[in-house]
């Protein structure tokens, strides 16, 4: 690559580098900053992420490809970028307090976020299977060891090791079916595989055996990064193990990004394998929404609910998937911007829980919550509400657009499933309201719960109760998002 490729690739990549050479600067001051360095630290991460949103909308032009096609850029991944930026800085900003109170005080741990964040925008924006695989490994590093970041519990090292174990796992799935979709195509570059598949069905010819064991091996390996069901052991145990920032982090962002990846994959290189992959997809979805709605019902650990209910949700976003339409990619779209604001919040909810001085997990910890913080419970309960589908909320949106998308390409066992799951999944959500409001506290939290938090609760709960007012940026940001994703790939 010549010195003029490579200056308009590093443009093209701009929001990228400026976050990965700001990941660098702020390792260097918290190393050098003694005092306060995780709070300078937190500062500053939380500025270069808000510093990469503003470049990725209001930066210069950024050419379509970059690196030798390795990167794309289109209205898509802008669109995803935008939600994995929010995502990162909204939980960087609700960890603040809690780093501080549960006497984590690491500069790392900003670090890590910033350097995960820099993985998985490299994950939406790749056109190559090697381009690929390396956003998604410097994502999972980084994980590994947020995962495992209290070392003094053996909650947290074991939830580390087990993602680190069944991650690893799942990378060896992906890298063996790359290899076999390399073997048997020749390439690795998404836009030459689309050209390769197109070809090969105006011909007439089938997809060779070993192509299609390792397309099913790179989606088996891509759903564990989602944790859909059957690539859902990880989760609830991590969740749990976690520090609760951290599980906040990993219920958000990640999610978007392997999304985003997958939609890129299926829909982009195999986009003309729709009749192979499709089937896949819609036993997963099912299988995640199923086991989502029931699993949930005996928690009570509010985490591993947590965890229940996002491999739910990953389940009823994939139903977009299934569908394989522009449609369906704009209710894909549409589910994981709705899906952020719906975690964030319930997140910083749940970090509000504390009583004397040390934090509870406990369902039953919420009883009587509206006579002792009677707006928490509020916000609570919206985001409840919500996440079970009650209209006038988002959630109800966001699983509109997917079933409506799954009904127009003719899966209406897939929606009428997706619609009783929802029904059975709204006992786990609404018994939480049934604790708030209808039974007696127990023991209060402890007050004040921080402006910060206050402020991501109060912005959230907002968000997801008037969506139905102004639908206007998201729906049709992810409108022009799935538009623009089909006239790069097509």
């Amino acid at each position: 690559m010549d010195t003029a490729s490579l200056t308009l690739s590093l443009i093209a990549a701009l929001p990228e580098v400026f976050l990965a050479c700001s990941g660098l600067v702020i390792l260097l001051v918290g190393v050098y900053s003694r005092a306060q360095a995780t709070r300078t630290a937190m500062v500053l991460a939380v500025a270069a992420l808000l510093g990469t949103l503003a470049l990725l909308l209001l930066g210069p032009a950024r050419a379509p490809f970059a690196f030798n096609d390795l990167f794309v850029n289109d209205g898509f991944g802008d669109f995803m970028k935008v939600l994995i930026l929010v995502a990162a800085a909204l939980t960087l900003v609700i960890s603040f307090r809690y780093m501080r109170g549960e006497q984590m005080d690491q500069f790392e741990y900003p670090v890590l976020i910033v350097f995960s964040v820099v993985g998985m925008l490299m994950m939406v924006s790749a056109n190559d299977l090697i381009s690929l695989y390396i956003g998604l490994e410097l994502q999972s590093l980084a994980l590994y060891v947020v995962a495992a970041l209290r070392r003094d519990t053996l909650r947290s090292s074991e939830a580390g090791l087990k993602y680190f174990v069944l991650g690893a796992l799942s990378s060896g799935m992906l890298l063996y079916g790359m290899s076999l979709v390399y073997g048997f195509t020749g390439t690795t570059s998404f836009t030459a595989l689309a050209e390769l598949f197109a070809a090969q069905a105006a011909a007439g010819e089938g997809l060779s055996l070993g192509a299609l064991i390792g397309l099913v091996f790179v989606t088996a390996g891509l759903a564990f990064k989602i944790s859909a069901v059957p690539f859902h052991m990880w989760t609830p145990d991590v969740y749990e193990g976690a520090p609760t920032a951290v599980t906040a982090f990993f219920a958000t962002a990640p999610k978007v990004a392997a999304m985003a990846l997958i939609v890129r994959v299926l829909m982009g290189p195999f986009g003309e394998l729709v009749d192979q992959w499709q089937q896949i997809v819609v036993f997963i979805a099912i299988a995640s929404m199923i086991l989502g709605a029931l699993a949930a019902i005996q928690q009570t650990n509010i985490k591993r609910l947590m965890a229940y209910s996002s491999i739910g949700h990953m389940g009823y976003a994939l139903v977009g998937l299934s569908a394989g339409t522009p449609e369906g990619i704009r209710g894909v779209a549409i589910y994981m911007a709705i899906y952020i604001l719906m975690n964030i919040g319930t997140f910083a909810c749940i970090l509000c829980m504390r009583q004397k001085e040390r934090m509870v997990e406990n369902i039953e910890d919420l009883k009587g919550l509206s006579k002792t913080h009677p707006l928490m419970a509020l916000a609570l309960a919206i985001f409840m509400f919500s996440m079970a589908g009650i209209p006038p909320l988002a959630g109800f949106f966001g699983k509109l657009y997917v079933f409506l998308a799954a009904i127009e390409a003719e899966l209406y066992v897939l929606a009428v499933i997706g619609v009783l799951t929802s029904v059975i999944g709204a006992y786990y959500y609404l018994r939480i309201v049934k604790l708030m409001y209808f039974d007696e506290p127990i023991e209060s939290f402890d007050r004040p719960i921080g402006r910060e938090l206050s402020l991501v609760i109060g912005g959230t709960a907002a968000a997801v109760l008037f969506f139905f007012a102004v639908p206007g940026p998201v729906v049709d940001g992810a409108a022009a998002a799935a538009r623009a994703f089909f006239a790069v790939s097509g």
